[in-house]
């Protein structure tokens, strides 16, 4: 039995929870994974996990050798890094979790870039913006939007999202201009945009003038769980959006979006970068961590609508 192999295979079966998907992330057959195991079991003549048909239970036994193991594979994985030029040519395969309007809008049109820098590492994006199970998945990173509140993962801050409000001039030709946030709650139709994270209820607008902060809850058209169709349907004339301003600066400079209530801009929305607190942040998942805040970076820089923004942190959740 190779015991290093049954050891990686024991430790991503615990993370993932059971067989079969320990074994797809494995890419390995099932019935390999499960020999594996047993062998290991075997081996240290302990039970390690007990199988039920839907997933599997860590023993007291295997809890100690899982801690354990995770610490030598973590340390041998550090110690091959540090042997060979993967410091100066990272390679493998990263997993990116993110929403498909940062991966179409930001991410994938540097993607050259990156790639000429580290053509050996394979980027595998997972687009959506839905509750990932970042362990059982595999995913080494993900940027998300607002404070995360999982406190299994570390959070490096890279940036904010900065809203407006903004509507069609054909909109604002069958209605009018709106004055104060309060406007939106009488003779205007807005636009709901609803996040997986917050199990599909749809968000308020909120507004803030100096020290004075206004929540409104409008009647809304329609409602979207998708960023580029939130900002489409705004563009189609439905109703009024509040939008991040990378998303709607070309529609804005084609005139097909105004801005409204310029002078209540939205609280902005921190930008992170999270991952699994007990993973090792890999050579190769580092540089694509910050090759990624760079170019967040970037994008703030080139809207004259942002502010400054602090430097990057980096916090556990």
């Amino acid at each position: 039995m190779d015991q290093l192999s049954a050891m990686r295979v024991f430790v991503r079966v615990v993370e993932a929870g059971n067989f079969s998907k320990a074994a797809s992330s494995l890419k390995m057959p099932k019935t390999t994974v499960t020999n594996l195991v047993q062998g290991l079991e075997s081996h240290l003549r302990t039970k390690l996990l007990n199988r039920t048909t839907r997933r599997v239970v860590v023993t007291t036994d295997g809890a100690l050798y899982y801690e354990r193991a995770s610490r030598i594979l973590s340390e041998l994985e550090e110690l091959d890094i540090s042997m060979s030029n993967s410091q100066s040519q990272p390679s493998g395969k990263v997993r990116v979790a993110v929403a498909g309007a940062f991966a179409d809008l930001i991410i994938i049109p540097s993607l050259c870039d990156f790639h000429q820098r580290y053509p050996q590492i394979q980027l595998e994006f997972d687009i959506g913006d839905r509750v990932v199970d970042y362990v059982a998945e595999n995913v080494d990173c993900a940027l998300r939007a607002g404070t995360p509140g999982d406190q299994s993962m570390v959070a490096r801050k890279v940036g904010e999202m900065y809203l407006r409000t903004y509507a069609s001039p054909a909109y604002l030709a069958r209605t009018s201009m709106p004055r104060h946030p309060l406007d939106l709650e009488q003779g205007h139709t807005c636009i709901g945009y609803m996040k997986a994270a917050h199990a599909g209820r749809v968000l308020p607008m909120e507004f803030r003038k100096g020290d004075e902060v206004i929540n409104v809850e409008p009647d809304y058209a329609i409602s979207v769980n998708e960023a580029r169709s939130y900002v489409a349907a705004a563009v189609a004339g439905i109703g009024i959006a509040q939008a991040v301003s990378f998303m709607v600066r070309d529609a804005v400079e084609r005139g097909e979006l105004v801005e409204v209530l310029p002078d209540w801009p939205r609280e902005p929305f921190p930008l992170y970068i999270v991952y699994p607190q007990n993973r090792h942040l890999s050579n190769k998942v580092r540089v694509f961590v910050d090759w990624l805040a760079r170019r967040l970076q970037e994008v703030e820089r080139a809207d004259a609508n942002l502010v400054p923004r602090p430097k990057p942190e980096l916090i556990a959740v």
